[in-house]
């Protein structure tokens, strides 16, 4: 459980802030750097040189750079940073909210990359201990994936086994699009975020967890709100054809009221899923679409 609440708040925390993080203007990068970019704030940034201690304040860049071959360079990694299972020999640095500075300072590193989860006062923090910050924003779509793994590449001198990935990527993303069902035959799904007497949360259009849905073929009950809170009275109103949740809340949620009273439960059609697959924005997310695909040809 406590593990579902750290998930539920990542979450909400991602969302929240992907409007509200650092925008902080930065002199413009030099000629002759080793690498200079705008970054998803619009700040242009450079590294004079190939970075060779690197700590990750992201899920979605720390599970890229294990894709790109760039691990070793990671010296220091966020608390939800949490898979590969190799991450749990990398020095946690602390959350979104509770940077441990001290602890993040003592490794030394060349540059922190961050997500969208990070707030302006916590990157003035770092940069003003002379740690240079880029961010490279965890997309909402999962097509933006291929341009955080080439840039990744460029940033850890992994650009050939990154734009290798990107470019599989790109053609994963293109194949399931040619063979997604007609929408007439499209199952709704609903997935939950978040329930019981906390309230009832799912994911709104304009999600990568909507996208996931789609491209699986199937319509998202979400798709027709913007907040991530629904009443209970919409997600009885909508019944879903199928309820995806996290493999650790699944009996928890069939056996309460009122939701076992909701038709996907009644006839077993609630299925439970690798929270990593789907709740944070990763290679992976590509597993959340075989496995709601597999699951509604069943049906």
């Amino acid at each position: 459980m406590r593990k579902t609440i750290r998930l539920f708040a990542f979450l909400l925390l991602c969302f929240s802030l992907f409007f509200s993080a650092c925008h902080s203007p930065k002199t413009a990068p030099k000629q002759g750097a080793f690498f200079t970019w705008e970054d998803s704030y619009q700040r242009p940034v450079q590294l004079d040189t190939a970075p060779q201690r690197i700590v990750s304040i992201s899920p979605a860049i720390t599970e890229v750079m294990f894709l790109v071959g760039a691990q070793e360079k990671l010296v220091g990694v966020s608390d939800f940073c949490e898979y590969p299972p190799e991450t749990e020999k990398i020095i946690k640095i602390g959350g979104m909210h509770n940077i441990n500075f001290e602890v993040l300072l003592s490794l030394h590193p060349d540059v922190v990359l961050i997500g969208s989860m990070i707030s302006q006062k916590d990157v003035d923090a770092i940069e003003k201990m002379g740690i240079p910050v880029i961010c490279i924003v965890e997309e909402s779509s999962m097509e933006g994936m291929s341009e955080m793994m080439e840039v990744i590449g460029r940033i850890t001198q992994c650009e050939r086994k990154a734009d290798e990935e990107a470019a599989r990527w790109r053609s994963e993303i293109a194949e399931l699009k040619a063979h997604a069902p007609a929408p007439k035959d499209r199952k709704s799904v609903y997935y939950v975020v978040g329930f019981g007497d906390a309230g009832d949360f799912t994911a709104p259009k304009g999600t990568h967890i909507h996208e996931i849905i789609e491209l699986a073929g199937c319509e998202n009950v979400g798709g027709s709100v913007t907040n991530w809170n629904v009443s209970r009275e919409f997600l009885f109103q909508k019944n879903p054809d199928i309820i995806l949740i996290r493999k650790e809340d699944m009996d928890a949620f069939c056996s309460s009221n009122p939701y076992n009273k909701l038709k996907a439960v009644k006839e077993n059609h609630v299925y439970p899923i690798e929270s990593g697959w789907i709740d944070v924005v990763s290679p992976r997310n590509i597993k959340a679409v075989e496995f709601l695909r597999e699951k509604v040809s069943s049906l």
